[in-house]
């Protein structure tokens, strides 16, 4: 027996009719069709080619054989297209029908009882799957939130201050407006106020064109960094360009 229709003679079905259908079926079923079930008639009379119900996981399709089983018609029915499904359990077998929503009325009897039993529930599990369909897992990779750790106002304000006295270190450091001469010795951290009494130690009159012109610059360097106004900068300048 060929192993591919081992697997649908659980119900003592026909094996000629099984591997008539199963050939035939390879060529009609669609991208990801799987058959789940197979029934065969059995009438009490000698039937060489009887009719068969297969269903598969899209849809039902009804097999009847013809011109002396030489071929054979294929009616299929989509499981979204059918509304609801009957067994009625006859002396001789059983009968299988099922309704669409086009009013249409389909049946096969002489189906064996148990086969119409295993028909009617893997029909009963398709319309739930139809009716109740299982969500995709998403492949969304989730990001957790970002938490903000808030920072307290006085921790804030003392940063803050922090800042501040970098910065002002920074900025007065006359060493680099002023450059260290004879005429000109500025200490790392004096004030501006000691600027102004050093440069005073040295009469203007005193100074060389050269020490007068390096003395504007520095001025000029101190109001580019905000550290004298515009006003004093300007009475500074008319006061050393009168000595050159």
């Amino acid at each position: 027996m060929k192993e591919h229709i081992k697997s649908f003679l659980n119900e003592e079905q026909d094996p000629k009719a099984i591997e008539k259908i199963t050939s035939k079926l390879n060529d009609l079923l669609m991208k990801n069709e799987e058959i789940g079930y197979i029934g065969v008639q059995k009438k009490p009379a000698i039937t060489v080619f009887p009719d068969s119900i297969v269903l598969t996981n899209k849809r039902i399709i009804i097999c009847k054989p013809k011109n002396l089983g030489l071929s054979m018609d294929f009616t299929d029915y989509t499981w979204d297209d059918i509304v609801g499904t009957f067994v009625k359990e006859n002396i001789l077998g059983s009968e299988f029908s099922f309704s669409t929503k086009t009013d249409i009325q389909v049946s096969i009897d002489y189906i064996p009882k148990t086969q119409a039993r295993k028909i009617f529930t893997y029909a009963k599990e398709q319309l739930d799957i139809l009716k109740n369909p299982v969500a995709p897992i998403s492949n969304t990779i989730v990001e957790e939130p970002i938490v903000i750790e808030e920072i307290p106002l006085a921790q804030l304000e003392e940063e803050v201050e922090v800042m501040e006295e970098i910065e002002t270190e920074e900025v007065t450091h006359f060493a680099e407006i002023f450059p260290v001469t004879q005429s000109n010795f500025i200490a790392e951290n004096q004030p501006f106020h000691a600027v102004q009494e050093t440069s005073k130690e040295k009469s203007l009159s005193e100074l060389s064109q050269d020490e007068l012109f390096e003395k504007l610059q520095n001025y000029k360097k101190l109001l580019d960094n905000g550290l004298i106004l515009q006003g004093e900068y300007d009475a500074y300048k008319k006061e050393i360009l009168s000595h050159m």
